[in-house]
């Protein structure tokens, strides 16, 4: 979960700027490198958080499980996340880091393994995930929902990286929350504690399955729009549930809070792609202090 007090929002194309790709975010390395893992010995992975996928110098939550996700894929022969549940121990930061996966049990068509990520000599990251080839999945159908209502990408809001506020990991995506939503970042709440908006890679980059792990963790804290004393929100654990390979194109995601007590908060996300089909939803528990 994003864990910042302040945003930058710009309007979108339509609106009051023009469409001259000033907002657009950019960056030079794409998802897939940021993420890739190199086996060095059985079982164990070499790899780098880069610069820029930080929010307030410590890594995006998403795109650490999703390092973790690829080297869990390697070693159980399998290449799309069904479920994984990732607890935060620890923040990272930029720099080399250890991924020491193992499979914990091999079936025909699902595989679960289990990982540990490790950054400066310890230990930030513990991962329990089932994976398969989502191509040989299927089943009856029956949806009860649909993709949440959005205006088109051009009339939400783009999210607009700095080197401060709001954060880098901003410019390594590409978000655009629903003009509703988006008040917290003008000292205006909306009161309900949700989040809607557009996800995708900046520069048509497609997000595949391991993609959808930062595409659920990608968005401002739900609590934002609660008018509660919030600025910050550490994210405890995070479970995400892989329904289907996205389309090409702009994802749909609504991220919601029913319950802030003890303490204590969870946000509840559904991800939607261009053709309507729920790819993903997830759950996280955060912690809720005192701003």
């Amino acid at each position: 979960m994003l864990a910042f007090d302040q945003i930058g929002l710009r309007r979108g194309i339509g609106h009051e700027a023009p469409d001259d790709g000033a907002h657009r975010p950019h960056c030079a390395m794409g998802f897939r490198t940021a993420t890739a893992v190199t086996e060095t010995r059985p079982g164990t992975f070499e790899a780098e958080i880069h610069p820029g996928w930080d929010i307030a110098g410590n890594a995006n939550g998403g795109y650490l499980t999703a390092m973790a996700a690829r080297a869990m894929a390697s070693v159980v022969d399998r290449p799309d996340p069904v479920s994984v549940t990732t607890h935060y121990l620890a923040p990272g930061r930029p720099g080399p880091v250890t991924v020491d996966a193992a499979a914990v049990r091999q079936g025909r068509t699902f595989a679960t393994a289990s990982a540990a990520l490790h950054h400066d000599g310890r230990q930030i990251l513990s991962l329990l995930g089932t994976f398969a080839d989502l191509d040989a999945v299927d089943g009856p159908q029956q949806v009860d929902g649909g993709p949440p209502a959005l205006p088109d990408p051009d009339e939400c809001l783009p999210v607009v990286a700095t080197d401060t506020f709001p954060p880098p990991f901003m410019g390594r995506v590409e978000l655009r929350l629903h003009p509703d939503d988006a008040g917290f970042s003008r000292g205006t709440p909306s009161g309900v504690a949700r989040m809607r908006g557009w996800f995708r890679f900046p520069d048509d980059e497609p997000v595949d399955t391991i993609g959808l792990l930062v595409a659920s963790d990608a968005f401002p804290p739900t609590v934002f729009n609660a008018a509660l004393p919030v600025a910050w929100t550490p994210t405890l654990e995070l479970t995400v549930h892989v329904r289907a390979r996205p389309a090409p194109g702009w994802l749909a995601c609504v991220f919601t809070t029913r319950f802030v007590t003890g303490g204590f908060l969870e946000e509840d996300g559904e991800v939607w792609d261009a053709t309507g089909t729920l790819v993903a939803q997830s759950r996280q528990l955060a912690l809720v202090p005192r701003g």
